[in-house]
């Protein structure tokens, strides 16, 4: 049995359902399916999550919402009836989103949630829709329903160890089950999301449930790029990269799949696979626990912004015992994680994403760095990105580290940060986030040779 998911492109239209139907249907062991909300049909569209936000934003301020979520009604009529659905089709999927719509607002965190989780939810009730219009046995189901329990957590939920459980049913019904993406339900009931692009977090989950023979994610490329094909023109194609790899370069900003997605099967020991809806017939990229080194140590190379850096410097720190904890200890206080703690003997620099440390929390931490550590220099660094070299064979390659640099020195870059961990399946490098473009093709040619940017 197989899990199979499917991204917004591939449910933007009625051409791309039609194909991801005739997808599921070509092999019997695709009888669970995951399905995200439509997405862009143009480069200039909207996608439907987004539409949601705005219809959810509007209620939130004041105004009543309706024309937003007319827009979302009116992109599920169009694909439906270009699938020649019934009219009756779409009236549940209409009394959904006004239902939504017209919620207690009251906790605007939940309130978002459930508006999000709308796409992904009628998404799949459509799709179910029109595989038993060709004659399919296809049932749409209810996460809760599915036993898909998450934190209470809007917008950022995990799964709880309970769901598992719960999900292995799903092996045993009959015909092909359509499963919404995206979101679950709290222990109180209450719709949750996982993080944007979380459908891919959802059949990750399914497939460790129900012990999948594979878990396949289509997506709209042939496969996985050593680089960002939007950067680099024609990039090297993968066709093996590990669990710990392909972490790494989601992390790093690899849109083809989420970061937090691989943490289930990779415990599961499941095999992942990239595949292209509009070109099923390409091998992909097979994601597995290992793979042969060969003759490139560097699999891949991302970069990603919206990062800012704390600097603290004291000297003598090194001496001073419990430091770091007490540093860290006021992070977490005002509910920040920090990505990377780089350091010398008398200075620590705390990595964070900028969405989480807004102004107010920037003036907290800062005030209570200088009162409760007497640090000598506290500052913050904004607008910085990280740029990532992956590969497992690196820590058998001398040199590596000393090309990277070469690099960003002949592309013009200055580093702001440099830091390797222990298992050296990665370096990463903060740069200004103005520099990604140049980085990236730069580290492209250093490690897999010539090629241009784009224009």
């Amino acid at each position: 049995m197989k899990v199979a998911k499917f991204g917004g492109t591939s449910l933007a239209s009625a051409e791309q359902i039609k194909k991801i139907c005739a997808i599921i249907t070509e092999d019997p062991q695709r009888r669970l399916v995951v399905v995200s909300a439509p997405g862009k049909r143009s480069t200039d569209d909207t996608k439907v999550t987004d539409l949601l936000i705005e219809a959810a934003r509007a209620r939130l301020t004041g105004q009543d919402g309706g024309a937003e979520i007319e827009c979302v009604i009116n992109r599920y009529r169009d694909i439906a009836q270009a699938l020649n659905l019934p009219e009756d089709s779409l009236a549940p999927i209409r009394e959904d989103f006004l239902h939504r719509l017209h919620l207690d607002t009251r906790d605007e965190g939940l309130y978002l949630d459930t508006m999000k989780a709308g796409g992904e939810d009628n998404s799949a009730r459509l799709v179910a829709s029109y595989l038993r219009s060709t004659g399919i046995e296809a049932h749409y189901i209810d996460p809760g329903e599915g036993g898909m329990i998450l934190s209470d957590e809007p917008g950022n939920a995990r799964v709880l160890k309970q769901s598992y459980g719960k999900l292995r049913a799903l092996r045993e019904r009959p015909g092909i089950t359509v499963f919404p993406g995206f979101f679950g339900y709290s222990e109180h009931g209450q719709v949750v999301t996982f993080p944007r692009g979380g459908s891919d977090i959802t059949g990750a989950i399914l497939a460790a449930a129900i012990d999948a023979e594979q878990y396949e994610n289509f997506t709209d490329v042939d496969s996985v790029f050593v680089a960002n094909p939007t950067l680099v023109k024609r990039p090297v194609a993968v066709e093996k990269i590990t669990y710990r790899e392909m972490r790494e370069l989601s992390y790093a900003g690899f849109s083809v799949l989420h970061d937090e997605a691989l943490e289930p099967v990779f415990h599961a020991g499941i095999p992942v696979v990239v595949k292209n809806t509009n070109n099923p017939s390409a091998p992909g990229t097979q994601i597995v626990p290992t793979r042969p080194i060969g003759t490139f140590p560097v699999v891949g190379i991302a970069a990603t912004d919206g990062f800012c850096s704390v600097y603290i410097s004291k000297y003598l720190m090194n001496r001073e015992v419990g430091f770091g904890r007490r540093l860290l200890q006021i992070f977490e206080d005002e509910g920040i994680s920090f990505e990377h703690t780089p350091s010398g003997i008398d200075n620590m620099s705390v990595i964070v994403r900028e969405s989480t440390f807004n102004k107010a929390a920037e003036e907290r931490v800062l005030r209570r760095v200088r009162t409760e550590l007497a640090v000598d220099e506290v500052t913050i660094e904004r607008d910085l990105a990280l740029v990532m070299v992956v590969g497992e064979g690196m820590n058998h390659t001398i040199g590596l580290a000393g090309r990277a640099c070469t690099a960003f020195a002949d592309a013009g870059v200055n580093l702001e940060m440099i830091n390797q961990g222990s298992s050296e399946v990665s370096m990463m490098f903060g740069i200004k986030a103005s520099d990604i473009p140049n980085s990236v093709l730069a580290l492209y040619n250093q490690f897999f040779g010539s090629s241009t940017q784009h224009e």
